[in-house]
């Protein structure tokens, strides 16, 4: 697992590259606000914490540029309940 993110602009998705694929979140940019709408860890990657990391990782990049987020996937909604120092969001 790899501990960087890839802010692929052009496919407007946090990348995190891994041995087997990518796992990434989707998300959308709108001024000082990032919509944060899907997380993907590739099948054989599954069950392993590689999606709690990039949610993380992916929180803190959105905090450090000072983003409102609104995360409207469901995964890093719960994510962020079970870390309250992302609340509110």
């Amino acid at each position: 697992m790899s501990d960087r993110i890839i802010d692929n602009k052009a496919h407007s998705r946090f990348e995190m590259p891994l041995q087997n694929g990518i796992a990434f979140i989707s998300y959308r940019l709108e001024g000082d606000s990032i919509s944060l709408l899907h997380t993907e860890v590739p099948p054989e990657s599954e069950g392993r914490g590689i999606g709690s990391a990039l949610t993380g990782l992916v929180l803190d990049e959105a905090v450090s540029r000072g983003l409102k987020i609104y995360p409207y996937c469901s995964f890093i909604r719960n994510y962020i309940h079970k870390h309250p120092q992302y609340l509110p969001y």
